[in-house]
């Protein structure tokens, strides 16, 4: 496995770049732990595809170095990094069966053939195609060929490591709940160094140890799926994280209280900001009380999920949004209050600490 050291990496898919905005991604400088699994998480466009392929040796980056270990891997191919990637979509032999599809990598590096059986057939198992083993990939299902896809990626063990760029869109969901905690399984048993590509919130938190959040082309946080919902250090992140994601509502800074249109909320320490800087609160849905005490808001509509509702408000001329149980009472004249533990100042977008 490796430490994937990412060395002030940026990069352009235009010549001659000259502000930030032609950069798909820009500046990057983190340190991965080896045997971490990682999810860069982000909407479409927000470059974790392109940071994703810098990493897999597919594509070199206009700045910057990659390295593993410690070693300088910037102008090394796929194959001289060690590394196994999964796609999108499937990468097959459809004249090979199914068996053979996963065989493969290990015949091709000399894997003698008593091993190669063993750990095909622990694939094959975890995939859940055992009964297919001798059929060929041609005629498969596309869930069923991205699964070999997937196996194919997983069946050596001497990787640095394994990329994944959205490998379950075409799987199906139960078929995705279950693959995902076999991957959790297998990097707990086996510690590879995994990084895992997707916009999907759930398959992020559910996948990896340490989530990375992109945001037009930077990194914007990392950290585990409770950090990034309790303390979010970027609006995006609070907007991304949670559904419903975080409400963001326009404040001035009055020392160590907040005023949120005509309504004041004080705090237990005073944010640092810069001069003119643009000033928010935020707060999660969930760290917001609705009772009959409080700031008043107006209700403007219920959604029933089931064990929770949704409410929909106005507060201080801002809309937000209350998760409540599903027995809750709502208040004819209903009132608020926050959770001071729960709530985030930003300037910028960016999350002003106790430190300022």
């Amino acid at each position: 496995m490796a430490r994937i050291t990412l060395d002030h990496i940026r990069h352009a898919y235009g010549p001659n770049p000259k502000s930030d905005t032609d950069y798909a991604l820009r500046e990057v400088d983190h340190e991965w732990r080896d045997g971490g699994a990682y999810a860069l998480l982000g909407p479409s466009g927000c470059g974790k595809t392109t940071l994703l392929n810098i990493i897999s040796g597919l594509l070199q980056p206009s700045h910057g170095r990659i390295l593993f270990d410690g070693n300088d891997v910037t102008n090394l191919s796929t194959q001289a990094r060690n590394i196994a990637q999964v796609f999108q979509f499937p990468v097959i032999y459809d004249t090979m069966t199914v068996y053979d599809n996963l065989a493969f990598p290990l015949r091709n590096r000399g894997v003698a053939e008593p091993d190669v059986d063993r750990r095909v057939r622990d694939i094959l198992e975890m995939i859940d195609l055992g009964g297919m083993a001798k059929r060929k990939a041609q005629g498969l299902t596309a869930d069923q060929k991205q699964k070999i896809s997937l196996g194919r990626g997983l069946v050596r063990n001497d990787v640095n490591a394994i990329l994944f760029d959205e490998p379950l869109t075409v799987i199906d969901p139960h078929m995705k709940w279950v693959l995902r905690s076999q991957l959790k399984r297998l990097h707990k048993q086996f510690g590879f160094t995994m990084v895992y590509v997707t916009h999907d919130q759930t398959e992020a938190l559910t996948f990896a140890d340490k989530v990375v959040v992109m945001y037009e082309g930077e990194i914007v946080q990392i950290g585990t799926p409770a950090e990034l919902f309790e303390r979010p250090s970027h609006t995006f992140v609070g907007y991304f994280i949670g559904s419903p994601g975080m409400n963001v509502l326009p404040v001035q800074l009055q020392g160590n209280a907040v005023r949120i249109g005509s309504e004041t909320l004080s705090l237990d320490y005073a944010p640092q900001t810069a001069a003119g800087a643009k000033t928010e609160l935020g707060i999660r849905p969930e760290f917001i009380n609705l009772g009959r005490e409080g700031m008043p808001v107006t209700v403007n509509r219920v959604e029933d999920i089931g064990r929770q509702k949704v409410v929909r408000a106005t507060f201080a001329g801002q809309p937000i949004a209350i998760v409540v149980t599903e027995d809750s009472e709502i208040p004819t004249d209903a009132r608020v209050t926050f959770d001071p533990d729960a709530i985030n100042i930003y300037a910028n977008s960016w999350r002003v600490g106790r430190e300022g």
